[in-house]
């Protein structure tokens, strides 16, 4: 038969050179890595290349296209999914054989599974951490009109971020995007599929566990759903208003952009005579701090890591008085010569110390604890000296 068909994006690898005829189960070559990954129903491999680590997934061909078609939809939009490379088909003869396509994805930095989660320690802090990252991931896709069809906790990747959780959506070989709106309908079949899913996800863990079935966190997923729909009510709801009381409206942007979320759009429309308001947001992603971040600074981070970092800046421009914008200018670029670049630098040096800046997150925290307890000010490189001597307090422990 001809040599498989390859299309891979600009900037990455050819992947021309590898045994893609053979079944990834078969593969032996030096490029291949052993990573933690969580249950999946396909074959996974973890391929180390160009300054990279890739993951690629095999599954038939027409469920690949679709994953990596609706990947490149949604990482044009900033919602939370991973990164699709290419795709790999014609690899046998039969198109539905499981071998017969290959997704290639990047590997998503410092991410862990859900087990690694529920494994750790604390995990009753860290559910409560769990249920807002997942009803964030759920809200974040509809708004792109992205419907899942199969969200579990198996098809969801965590990484910290500052003291939250991020959610990463790995598997959208069932998913679909709908250019006219996504119906209240398909978003109550997404949540109602991703409770019993979650449910057997729980049932399987406890089974594992030697617990009965009654002492499994089957909650969960209910719990998530709750939360999801408080949150889309707050970032959806059409509201009126006295027409003289339009700083509402700048109230409820400045609640929504508290959660993260970009407001693209105010939608106006005068009701009963003029005299009232009636007003929608049209929301973007949840990137409003790390936007600002980026802005401010040049400094890349999480939504979380860069709401926390930013009040390290806004600290930093406070003590030196400065008011103007072009002094917040020249205080931000200071700060970041000065304060994080050095400090990022220091972090990097720590063994066991994986994400610098999410390990800058956790020493703030730290220095914000000791400034409160001593009644002073804290330089960072004290805090620093500290935070290693305490043994890192807050950062998460290898998994």
């Amino acid at each position: 038969m001809p040599p498989p068909s390859i299309t891979i994006r600009a900037g990455h690898p050819d992947f021309l050179d590898y045994p893609w005829s053979r079944s990834l189960t078969r593969w032996d070559i030096p490029q291949l890595i052993e990573l933690p990954k969580g249950i999946s129903r396909h074959t996974v491999r973890f391929l180390e290349t160009g300054g990279h680590i890739y993951v690629i997934k095999e599954l038939p061909e027409r469920a690949a296209r679709n994953d990596y078609e609706v990947l490149r939809r949604l990482e044009n939009s900033a919602a939370p999914a991973v990164t699709p490379v290419g795709i790999v088909t014609d690899r046998t003869s039969d198109r539905h054989d499981e071998e017969s396509a290959a997704l290639i994805t990047l590997y998503e930095s410092f991410s862990f599974s859900y087990r690694e989660l529920l494994a750790g320690p604390g995990f009753g802090l860290n559910r409560t951490r769990m249920l807002d990252a997942f009803a964030y991931l759920l809200v974040q896709l509809h708004l792109t009109n992205c419907f899942w069809g199969d969200c579990s906790l198996s098809n969801v990747l965590y990484r910290w971020d500052a003291d939250a959780l991020k959610t990463v959506m790995v598997d959208a070989e069932t998913a679909s995007i709908h250019t006219d709106g996504l119906s209240d309908g398909r978003r109550d079949e997404d949540i109602a599929i991703m409770v019993e899913n979650v449910a057997g996800g729980m049932a399987d863990i406890a089974a594992q566990a030697n617990k009965t079935l009654d002492e499994a966190d089957l909650a969960l997923g209910e719990e998530i759903a709750e939360r999801y729909h408080d949150l889309w009510r707050e970032l959806r709801h059409e509201e009126v208003i006295p027409a003289g009381e339009r700083y509402r409206i700048a109230e409820r942007i400045q609640r929504i952009n508290a959660l993260g979320f970009d407001v693209e759009e105010v939608d106006l429309v005068p009701v009963a005579g003029g005299s009232e308001l009636r007003f929608k947001l049209s929301l973007g992603g949840r990137t409003f701090h790390r936007q600002r971040l980026r802005d401010l600074t040049g400094v890349e981070a999480l939504e979380n890591q860069a709401r926390q970092i930013l009040s390290d800046l806004f600290y930093f421009q406070a003590r030196r008085g400065a008011e103007s914008p072009a002094k917040k200018s020249v205080a931000a670029v200071r700060w970041r010569a000065g304060e994080f670049e050095p400090t990022i630098a220091r972090l990097r040096e720590i063994e066991g110390v994986s994400d610098p800046v999410q390990a800058y997150c956790d020493l703030l925290h730290h220095r914000y604890i000791m400034a409160t307890d001593q009644g002073r000010d804290v330089a960072t490189s004290e805090a620093l000296a500290d935070w290693v001597a305490a043994g890192r307090p807050g950062y998460p422990p290898p998994g």
